[in-house]
């Protein structure tokens, strides 16, 4: 009989750091066989805590419920290609949403998500904001390396591009908003942070932005957090006494218990249902109220 895999904090905690910070796929696997016992362990593990793209989507790509399309738009200093979709039942103007990758790209899980909002009624672009690299790569090693690569003032540039095309697109109603995940939701708040237009800026467990910005933002945010993500969670305080101190509109919420990219149902060592649905009850109504 085949010994049940345990994954413990230690291993989630070590993916996080090769993921986002410095440590490389040896080391990393390195590190993870010590950790697991050996090297068939740590192989056997890192499907189960890695995003996995073969995972069938919540909503399929060929849904006939769903206008979607690629489409390229004016950024900052050239042109980006999005994945744009909106229900087909919605006559009327919608309102639109900026869904902003992590830092894989815009892969199969984004466009997913794109999806399930637009079925919610907006209309729905998820830009690649690796456009200017040649787009995303099928190899999210690669992805991560061209993320780390990209000149943060133009990738912020580029998503308040993307957020003011979407509010002059036809069968919008002249509003947009955005929601990011991982490096998207610190992208999606510096959105807020540039666009003095944006409508509303929701953000899950991503990076925030400096107190001295926090005067400018204009957009309501609605903030996701992952009880055990101890990395982003470290900005927290000062982020919210600057947001205080400003009487900027917020709302905040730390889910206990749960990891850092909790939403990513392709993650079965980190994806929480209870949390991401509660998150996700949650963001639509915000969006709605703020939007519509």
């Amino acid at each position: 009989m085949s010994e049940r895999i345990v994954i413990t904090q230690e291993m989630i905690r070590l993916y996080d750091e090769y993921t986002h910070l410095t440590l490389d796929r040896r080391g990393f696997m390195e590190k993870l066989a010590k950790l697991a016992g050996s090297s068939a362990a740590a192989a056997a593990i890192v499907p189960l805590i890695e995003a996995g793209q073969a995972k069938a989507a919540v909503v399929d790509a060929t849904d006939d419920r769903l206008d979607a399309s690629t489409v390229e738009f004016p950024g900052d200093g050239g042109t980006l290609e999005g994945y744009l979709v909106r229900p087909k039942a919605e006559t009327g103007p919608l309102p639109a949403v900026m869904v902003i990758h992590e830092n894989r790209g815009l892969n199969g899980h984004i466009e997913d998500v794109a999806r399930r909002l637009a079925l919610e009624g907006f209309l729905v672009l998820a830009p690649d904001f690796l456009s200017p690299a040649g787009g995303t790569p099928a190899d999210e090693d690669k992805a991560r390396e061209l993320i780390a690569a990209l000149d943060r003032v133009k990738a912020v540039g580029n998503a308040a591009a993307a957020a003011a095309f979407l509010r002059g697109r036809e069968g919008g109603n002249g509003k947009s908003g955005s929601v990011g995940f991982c490096w998207g939701g610190g992208l999606s708040l510096q959105t807020a942070v540039a666009d003095p237009g944006l409508g509303a800026a929701v953000a899950y467990y991503g990076a925030q932005p400096a107190a001295e910005q926090v005067p400018a933002i204009e957009a309501p945010l609605l903030l996701h957090y992952a009880g055990l993500d101890d990395r982003i969670n470290a900005g927290i305080p000062v982020f919210e006494a600057a947001l205080k101190e400003a009487g900027k509109p917020y709302e905040l919420y730390v889910y206990p218990g749960v990891n850092h990219a909790f939403n990513n149902d392709t993650s079965a060592a980190r994806y929480d249902k209870a949390s991401a649905d509660l998150a996700w009850t949650r963001t639509v109504g915000f969006l709605k109220s703020h939007l519509a």
